[in-house]
């Protein structure tokens, strides 16, 4: 029969019996069958003399051998906790007090992701590339426009090449069209594109700065050499891709009057995107977008949107160059 005995306790039967052990010398066999605890603690072994009976160990002896195991197992939880608290400790810094050290650190919320970038900025002393598509929303406020081309005056400054990728409807908005006009003589390098990646910037060949998520809320540096490097080759592939600001954009009006802008849209719905994620892609905001979509329709004799998808794929017009 299992005993009930926890391995570091004594019953009050087996303190009973021990005391009277630790009286006469000795205690019968018989009078701990039910007391498993007084074998279990060694507080009791067979007398070499005799093997019906069995004698006490000595209080002192037992209570070393007691204690010593649950010195040991202490311990052992000491160096545990001691390790973690180590690690945690190192770790915490890594991702708050030391972000240089980190390969990859995600900043939350917009404040505490323009404090790192402002940061980087001010460290950048070679080359910053810039992917930006528009949001759709395009009137800066004076005090943003005013910092951000201070900071780009202060680059120049000291040296530093920038190149920027833009929406071709940033060709469009008057507040960009300023801005630029109003760094028109620091080398800064602008380009466009009819449909744009997600936002990328990328200091130094060191450090690069990617969305997280898409309210922008969310952000991830990233100084990993190897993953810096591939995100400079996705820069360099959409800088050859695209338009420099000085050239006219390329014609690619269709025979039904379908701008490229309107192909780019269609392309883009046949591929079954949403509205929202189609105006983000080509920098614009959603009711433009929407108001493409009516014209594409009116233009090919689309009577819904569920048609107009299928006009779109047999029309031919996404073939043409």
């Amino acid at each position: 029969m299992a005993h009930p005995h926890h391995t570091t306790g004594l019953c009050t039967q087996g303190r009973k019996l021990y005391a009277s052990a630790l009286r006469s010398g000795r205690i019968s066999h018989e009078a701990t069958a039910t007391t498993p605890c007084l074998f279990d603690l060694n507080l009791l072994r067979p007398d070499p003399d005799n093997t019906d009976w069995l004698v006490p160990t000595p209080p002192t002896r037992a209570l070393v051998g007691l204690v010593e195991p649950l010195d040991r197992e202490l311990n052992e939880y000491r160096l545990f906790v001691t390790a973690l608290a180590d690690t945690v400790e190192r770790m915490t810094t890594l991702d708050q007090e030391d972000p240089a050290t980190a390969a990859f650190t995600v900043w939350t919320g917009k404040e505490r992701i323009d404090t790192a970038l402002v940061r980087a900025l001010e460290e950048c002393t070679e080359q910053f590339l810039a992917i930006q598509p528009a949001s759709g929303r395009t009137n800066w406020n004076p005090a943003t426009m005013r910092t951000t081309t201070q900071r780009v005056r202060r680059m120049s400054e000291r040296g530093v090449s920038q190149r920027t990728l833009y929406n071709h409807t940033y060709r469009h908005h008057p507040a960009q069209l300023a801005y630029l006009d109003e760094l028109s003589d620091t080398g800064l390098e602008v380009r466009t594109l009819e449909e744009m990646p997600e936002r990328l910037l990328i200091v130094d060949r060191r450090v690069a700065f990617i969305p997280a998520q898409p309210d922008l809320e969310v952000a991830m540096e990233i100084r990993h050499p190897g993953l810096v490097w591939f995100l400079r080759a996705l820069f360099e592939h959409f800088w050859e891709l695209a338009v420099p600001w000085e050239h006219r954009l390329p014609e690619h009006d269709t025979a039904e009057g379908i701008t490229g802008v309107q192909r780019s849209i269609a392309r883009l719905l046949v591929e079954g995107h949403l509205d929202e994620a189609i105006a983000r892609r080509l920098g614009m905001n959603v009711r433009t977008c929407r108001a493409h979509i009516a014209r594409l329709g009116t233009a090919l004799g689309s009577d819904s949107r569920t048609q107009l998808g299928y006009v779109l794929a047999r029309s031919g017009i996404l073939d043409e160059p």
